[in-house]
């Protein structure tokens, strides 16, 4: 067991009553529009830079961030949906965005590597625990770069931990396992590319039913406002490839690179998101809170533009299957976008054991909830 030199353990919570602008953020909440009958409310309002969620077990939620390099863990000790304390467990980490939580233990993707935290949750409940050599390096050399480098991390139906490894550019030929989504076991043996021309995936998640995967793809840059689109992608085997950086969106060959190879030797999108919505984290909806129309559905948090001449994004859509395809997106909750103004970016989705939807909000750095009235 190795303690990483830059991870630094904090004691002390935060108390969320104290948290500056909360007032401010609650008032924004009330211009997100959502379906009838559905409601959104701060579930903790200050975790500053929050990304990618996890839940462990005992029902605390542990948040990765970016440029914070910090890793927390939110408590709602009454249940009552919303968070009493925010608890830092490790500072100084390079961009520590992947979360993970896999038989006991905390899963945290650096850039270059990533950790395992056991006994986390006694420590968060407690205070104590993390005195005990309970943290671990269990990859030491994830390939890295200078774009895309933020890490996405979730545990498989196999037992495998998976990671999204981005392309080092807007487009180039990435050197593999770049430019991929990687498997691995818990240990970090048997490290293997299980989906090829994937360009920056930061979002996926398995279908409830037939244990296939499912990633968001944020398509390349500097092809115009609305070329190309963004993807939702179905990976239902290993050794895919979906098209990058030769193809875009199924059909649209990169200018740079696409007389290399032809579209139709790819994997096409199952649907496609708007050009530089930027979708990011998603989740299958298995919770009995909302209405049934959406048990089934995917959730998926598009963070938004930002090299584009009108904003879009900045907001939750629903994707509706029927069988093995993705039918359509429809907006879910919208609002963090006002005009050209961003108050929000959503990150990431988590459906709670109560069946609420938490959203995270790295521009707000907040996790709001999504609930549904009880009739």
């Amino acid at each position: 067991m190795i303690w990483p030199r830059a991870t630094v353990v904090a004691l002390a919570a935060s108390l969320l009553a104290c948290a500056p602008g909360t007032a401010q953020r609650a008032g924004r909440l009330a211009s997100i529009r959502l379906p009838p009958g559905l409601a959104i409310s701060e579930y903790a309002p200050d975790v500053p830079g929050a990304r990618s969620l996890a839940l462990s077990p005992a029902g605390i939620v542990y948040v990765g961030t970016r440029g914070e390099g910090s890793v927390y863990a939110v408590v709602d000790e009454d249940r009552d949906g919303s968070a009493e304390r925010v608890v830092t467990i490790a500072r100084g980490l390079r961009q520590p965005n992947g979360i993970a939580w896999h038989e006991g233990s905390l899963y945290v993707a650096e850039v270059h590597r990533v950790l395992r935290f056991a006994a986390i949750d006694r420590f968060v409940t407690t205070g104590r625990g993390m005195e005990d050599p309970s943290l671990a390096v269990v990859v030491r050399e994830l390939p890295e770069s200078d774009h895309h480098e933020w890490r996405y991390i979730a545990f498989g139906p196999d037992g495998k931990l998976y990671v999204g490894l981005g392309a080092p550019c807007n487009v180039c030929v990435a050197d593999v396992p770049l430019g991929t989504i990687a498997r691995m076991n818990p240990d970090g043996s048997g490290f293997e590319v299980f989906a090829s021309g994937v360009r920056n995936s930061v979002g996926f998640d398995w279908h409830p039913d037939t244990g296939e995967l499912w990633l968001t793809d944020n398509g390349r840059d500097r092809m115009g406002d609305d070329v190309p689109a963004d993807e939702l992608n179905r990976a239902p085997r290993p050794g895919l490839h979906f098209g990058f950086p030769f193809c875009h969106q199924g059909d649209v060959p990169d200018p740079e690179h696409g007389e290399r190879r032809l579209c139709s030797e790819f994997e096409p999108p199952a649907l496609r998101f708007g050009a530089h919505v930027a979708a990011l984290g998603m989740r299958f909806y298995d919770g009995a809170m909302f209405p049934e129309e959406y048990r089934g559905r995917i959730f998926v948090a598009q963070h938004g533009s930002w090299n584009r001449s009108s904003k879009v994004g900045y907001r939750i859509v629903s994707v509706r299957l029927e069988g093995d395809g993705a039918v359509e997106a429809e907006p879910f909750a919208e609002g963090w976008l006002q005009g050209e103004e961003v108050w929000g970016r959503p990150v990431d989705v988590l459906v709670m054991p109560d069946g609420a939807l938490l959203v995270s909000d790295d521009r707000a750095g907040a996790i709001y909830r999504i609930t549904a009235s009880r009739n």
